[in-house]
């Protein structure tokens, strides 16, 4: 799973955040676990060797890494819910990316949901199925009006001030 994130110029990303660069490594190691069966210390010290890692926030990679193979069978639940099938259906990336997505909804509150969200489907677009980032936003938002519904209903009782 080296494929490059693309722009929607079809031209590399080269410039990302640093969250951003550790979400897209937290994407890889929970690719890889999944794949490989390696435990976490493996996936982790796999993935804090690879290139560009330096360019990513450390800490977050390593919390959220930790936080969604720590909680992988309650976000699993959580987002059942949410989901039109089962959730060993759907494809690996698809599943990571929900994972990572379900854990900083239920655990970085200081983070908007539209931004956990959005960049969740920054990475579904970058690394998943033609339109697999439409089906993670909407299992997200699902998500999001679950765990988090008085930011949800201001953030909708703005948008239709706005109107």
């Amino acid at each position: 799973m080296t494929r490059q994130p693309q722009k929607t110029d079809g031209k590399p990303a080269t410039s990302s955040s640093p969250r951003r660069r550790a979400r897209e490594f937290v994407l890889q190691g929970l690719y890889q676990w999944q794949v490989s069966g390696n435990d976490e210390a493996a996936v982790e010290a796999h993935i804090r060797d690879s290139e560009g890692f330096d360019q990513a926030d450390r800490e977050f990679f390593a919390g959220l890494l930790r936080g969604v193979l720590a909680q992988r069978s309650m976000l699993e639940g959580q987002l059942q819910d949410c989901l039109d099938r089962p959730f060993a259906e759907l494809s690996p990336i698809e599943a990571c990316v929900l994972l990572a997505g379900a854990f900083e909804l239920s655990s970085h509150p200081q983070t908007p949901y539209r931004v956990i969200i959005n960049e969740s489907i920054e990475l579904a677009k970058g690394y998943g199925g033609t339109d697999g980032h439409k089906y993670v936003n909407g299992v997200l938002d699902k998500l999001a009006v679950r765990l988090r519904p008085a930011e949800v209903a201001a953030k909708r009782a703005a948008r239709d001030k706005e109107r």
